[in-house]
């Protein structure tokens, strides 16, 4: 018997579109380039300072799916379709001049999980029709392709129930225990397994909860929603319910707080009585943030809370002053 390959897949952690792009890639894996081998899956977080540490590369093979790229000679598989991709210009030509054809970034895509889907599929022969409902909902949830803010906030269907366990999954194991099932089971059968179904009920109450508080909280003016909910334990918030409570905003800007870092979330109105303008993956950029045209974080470490208050500050001004001379 020869040793089994152990494939190691770093994806974004408590994020629906992360960990739906690890289990497809596992799944087309092993499908398409060798059915030996042993899957070890690591969420990474945009954190203040340093996002990878090299030494944690140590797979025969290491993917990064969603989240941004690492030049280490270590990776051997890279998707992702965000905007704010590269941490440097020296990284963006590393990925250019890059011949392995195992790595691939697309911004134009909604979802990192369709993306991959169509590469699987194109490039290797992979099949993703038994994971099409997975591919479906990536896009509907990273791309906030909802209806309206009602369906977005009410959640009735199982992968918007399943993106509020993971966004809050306090287990470190939680993730990766999900993420084969995902690449498996349908959505409403994996709601009911023993370790996920517990969880839920807390989480809906919870939901309820954050409701009344963000409507305490959001203060509406020149189309653009502030709120600081930094003394509640409160980073996995349903992010439509600030438009779900303000629908005449066109943005958003809120600050949030964990256990490692106070985080800035700045997001546009899908459903904006006016298209949204202004790029908001260059504005979090200029804070070391990044993310997509229509929505982006900042992190700061939990002693810069100062600095993460005026970043917020100064970007609802430079947001609400864009609104304000749109309209003149």
């Amino acid at each position: 018997m020869g040793t089994r390959l152990k494939v190691k897949v770093f994806y974004h952690d408590k994020c629906f579109d992360g960990a739906c792009s690890a289990a497809l890639f596992s799944r087309f894996y092993r499908e398409r380039i060798r059915d030996d081998a042993d899957f070890v899956f690591a969420g990474l977080l945009h954190r203040a300072g340093s996002l990878f540490n090299e030494s944690e590369f140590d797979g025969d093979e290491n993917a990064i799916v969603d989240f941004k790229y690492s030049s280490s000679p270590k990776i051997t598989w890279w998707f992702d379709h965000h905007q704010s991709a590269f941490l440097s210009a020296a990284d963006a030509t590393h990925f250019e001049h890059d011949e392995s054809n195992r790595k691939f970034y697309d911004p134009d895509f909604k979802s990192c999980t369709s993306f991959l889907a169509m590469i699987a599929q194109q490039r290797f022969g992979f099949d993703p029709a038994p994971v099409a409902d997975v591919v479906h909902w990536a896009d509907v949830i990273d791309g906030a392709l909802y209806a309206d803010a009602k369906t977005a906030v009410e959640m009735q269907a199982p992968a918007m129930k399943l993106t509020m366990i993971i966004e809050s999954a306090p287990d470190q194991r939680f993730v990766p225990n999900l993420i084969p099932l995902l690449a498996t089971k349908p959505l409403a059968a994996i709601l009911e397994e023993p370790f996920v179904a517990p969880l839920l009920p807390p989480l809906l109450r919870r939901h309820e909860l954050s409701i009344d508080i963000l409507k305490q909280r959001t203060q509406c003016a020149d189309g653009t929603i502030f709120f600081d909910v930094t003394d509640q334990e409160f980073e996995g918030y349903n992010k439509f319910v600030p438009y779900y409570l303000h629908p005449e905003s066109i943005y958003s800007v809120g600050l949030s707080k964990s256990s490692f870092r106070v985080k800035v979330s700045v997001g546009s109105n899908p459903w904006a009585p006016r298209e949204p303008v202004v790029n908001l993956a260059k504005i979090c950029e200029r804070y070391g943030g990044g993310g997509h045209a229509r929505v982006g974080a900042i992190s700061f470490s939990v002693n810069q809370h100062a600095q993460a208050i005026r970043a917020a500050q100064e970007i609802v001004n430079e947001l609400r002053t864009a609104v304000r001379s749109e309209k003149s």
